[in-house]
């Protein structure tokens, strides 16, 4: 059975410095970022974490409920990207993003749940940078338009 090629924005989050996690129903984004994240312009290959609803669900099954955004992402989306290379690109709004890497536990998960990072290992979210810049807004279509 082939992956789903598209999908929709479910939440979209900042990080704000000395604020903390910040809903948004839209973000600007552009080679350095996400506007008014504390991570914009530092390392573009970094700067976009990018997280599906299956990673929510993975942690519900084991018992573990937080809301959405606690992850760190800056994009939920109801569609898996976890399978894209390095290299493959995704279509959101008016924006084009073209993933970087897999986003690799890290311990401040343990703060949620002492058990997510473990829960979690490989399913967190995928990276990325900005190939084309625009708005993204919570509802717009995601597509995978190369795998």
């Amino acid at each position: 059975m082939s992956k789903p090629k598209q999908g929709s924005v479910l939440g979209l989050f900042l990080s704000i410095k000395d604020v903390g996690r910040e809903k948004r129903d839209e973000i600007l984004v552009d080679l350095e970022g996400i506007d008014e994240d504390k991570f914009y312009a530092k390392g573009a290959d970094r700067s976009i974490l990018v997280t599906s609803l299956d990673s929510y669900e993975l942690a519900k099954e084991n018992d573990i409920s937080m809301e959405y955004g606690s992850l760190g992402e800056n994009i939920l989306v109801n569609i898996n990207p976890y399978h894209l290379m390095t290299g493959d690109i995704l279509s959101i709004g008016e924006v084009e993003l073209e993933i970087t890497q897999n986003c690799t536990i890290c311990n401040s998960l343990a703060k949620v749940d002492p058990q997510l990072p473990k829960v979690l290992k490989s399913d967190r979210g995928i990276f990325a940078k900005t190939l084309k810049s625009g708005k993204i807004r919570k509802g717009d279509i995601v597509n995978i338009i190369k795998y």
